[in-house]
């Protein structure tokens, strides 16, 4: 980073690249043109640094992982782009989700490559979310990384951006952990887990472990490989305009830093990471009438800055009715807790406003909440919608964060075998001794709540559902029931009855500024803006409308990252050129990690 003659071109400071934002895309760009010997800068806009993806599960998904492969593994790189095009319908076109293909095995080479802290691991059975689908696969592609002991970090532990609802000390989840956690009713292998998150809370007290897992853990790993790479961060500097030439291409931004506006010249490149508008309500609210509060799980700084800058400048932009949709619940006090494998449970079933079921309720996320938004529009209440289940089903699945246990004092979350009372008296969970009864509490005709629980209990006992084939895919059956014939379906039995509140939450906002395969934004007659950049949520998502696989956010972001990288560092219109050797003896080439 240089400031020799900067002032006289009307800039602070020059560097060749730089980065907008420190998510899982920005930092992977951010090493990548490092590696290939770009003085790069990553410029934060909040306190903290890691994005979406330091909230985030932590999975990436990459079919054809080097993970994948050394557990013998490959993906045909064919059929998972036939299975992209499909789901995507049309609205990506060939080459991004060709890059995507290619190039998303060969980012996490290179990061593995890059720095010993990347470990990267694959334990199969986690299915892609259409795996009956050509190229969809039932054991699944998504990535995940070891849990970290924060301590690692140092003095940046507490710049990493950490969830809102934190767990007590010492515990923490691997992906698998959880799986089994939620069958702690069901077998010994749900019981040793909890035992493990015992221990796990004894060792933290004792040994001061600060472990971390999923996302936390991700972005803390690429915070480290950064610093070894002595690549600058800038935190509480956010964006505030990109500057570009009479040619309209884009050449440096202004960030605001420690009180003042520096204009920072970028020789080689803007890439705009920043997120998307996951808060901007009234923006939100433009394009998706039917969103009615702020019920998103993405980054609290994500409001939209970098897709708006890219407009300005003449940006195109696309899906911006948009997001990474979650049903959730939302506690009274404004908190939001993911509903995933309570869509799963066996004796359950979801209503709309009058009473009748209209998806199936296992189905992944994204087509449950298209389901709530199509239903809305139709004129009957789909936002909320209510899963209904009796008190059997309380008393043996993980429903809303309660334990199905007995009383335990002082417990972190809700145990025993009643409902809260907090959980009735605040509306969010309703009940009653009778589906009638329960009908006139969520507002839905009580003869039709009768008779969608009667039909749904016939289905139930016959081991399958006629009317939305819940069960039938590996990924219905992932945080289902396994000691049952179809693991996600149960008739329900005797009173008392509950409905617990659903509405439409989302991991963030998945529309944003156009891009092709080099992730260089795009104009609305689909030209390039020269030296602008977009990945991440604040592109239009590759993904289209749709969800590959767990990890379908930070996979792309990470790969177009790396993909926009590289093609500011070789100009490669090709997409697959390498990137020459630096004469800059201070950085190593691509594929020589610097330890």
């Amino acid at each position: 980073m240089t400031s020799a003659a900067a002032g006289a071109a009307g800039f602070d400071i020059e560097v060749d690249v730089l980065v907008i934002g420190s998510g899982g895309g920005g930092m992977t760009a951010a090493l990548t043109a490092d590696a290939a010997g770009l003085d790069t800068l990553v410029v934060e806009k909040a306190s903290q640094y890691g994005g979406s993806t330091a909230l985030s599960g932590g999975g990436i998904w990459v079919p054809g992982a080097p993970s994948q492969r050394r557990a013998g593994y490959v993906p045909d790189p064919e059929e998972v782009f036939s299975y992209l095009r499909t789901i995507t319908g049309g609205l990506v076109s060939d080459a991004r989700l060709r890059t995507y293909v290619d190039r998303a095995p060969e980012m996490m080479e290179f990061l593995e490559k890059r720095s010993q802290w990347f470990e990267f691991v694959w334990k199969p059975g986690y299915a892609d979310y259409y795996p009956e689908l050509p190229g969809g696969s039932a054991l699944g592609s998504t990535i995940n990384v070891p849990a970290i002991d924060l301590r690692e970090l140092g003095d940046e532990e507490q710049q990493l951006l950490a969830p809102l609802a934190l767990a007590p000390k010492g515990i923490w989840f691997a992906p698998k952990d959880l799986r089994l956690f939620y069958q702690v009713r069901q077998n010994w292998r749900g019981k040793a887990v909890l035992l493990k998150l015992i221990w796990r809370m004894v060792r933290a007290r004792v040994f001061g472990d600060r472990m971390a897992a999923i996302g936390q853990s991700l972005a803390a790993r690429m915070r480290l490989a950064m610093k070894q790479q002595d690549i600058p961060l800038w935190l509480d500097a956010p964006m505030s305009e990109l500057v570009t030439d009479d040619e309209g291409a884009v050449i440096g931004a202004v960030v605001d830093k420690d009180g003042r506006s520096v204009r920072i010249h970028a020789r080689r490149g803007v890439i705009i990471a920043a997120g998307g508008f996951d808060h901007d309500m009234t923006w939100r609210r433009e394009y998706l009438p039917e969103l009615e509060k702020d019920w998103s799980f993405g980054n609290p700084a994500a409001t939209g800055d970098g897709i708006r800058a890219g407009q300005k400048v003449g940006a195109a932009t696309e899906l911006l009715d948009e997001a990474w949709w979650f049903p959730a619940m939302c506690w009274p006090d404004g908190r939001l807790q993911f509903m995933l494998n309570e869509r799963m449970m066996p004796a359950q079933f979801v209503v709309n406003g009058a009473g009748e079921r209209f998806i199936n309720e296992a189905a992944p996320y994204m087509d449950f909440a298209h389901a709530m938004i199509e239903g809305q529009r139709t004129g009957v209440e789909h936002i909320p919608c209510w899963l209904v289940t009796d008190i059997r089903s309380f008393h043996r699945y993980v429903v809303g964060g309660h334990l199905p246990l007995p009383k335990i004092p002082f417990a972190p979350v809700p145990t025993g075998w009643k409902v809260p009372k907090a959980w009735l008296d605040s509306g969010i969970v309703k009940a009653g001794d009778s589906f009638e009864e329960l009908a006139a509490e969520i507002g839905a005709p009580p003869a039709q709540l009768r008779w969608t629980a009667e039909r749904f209990n016939e289905l139930a006992r016959s081991g399958h559902d006629d009317d939305f084939n819940r069960g039938d895919s590996a990924y219905d059956n992932y945080y289902g029931d396994p000691t049952l014939p179809n693991p996600n379906l149960h008739p329900l039995g005797k009173p008392p009855y509950y409905a617990f509140q659903i509405i439409l939450g989302d991991l963030g906002t998945s529309g944003g500024l156009s891009t092709d395969e080099f992730a260089r934004v795009l104009r609305d007659d689909d030209t390039p803006i020269d030296g602008l950049y977009a990945v991440g949520n604040a592109s239009a998502a590759v993904m289209g409308r749709s969800y590959a696989g767990a990890g379908a956010t930070i996979g792309p972001a990470m790969t177009f990252g790396y993909v926009a990288a590289r093609h500011i560092a070789g100009g490669d219109t090709a997409g697959t050129s390498s990137i020459p050797h630096s004469s800059n003896p201070h950085h190593s080439t691509l594929d020589s990690p610097r330890r």
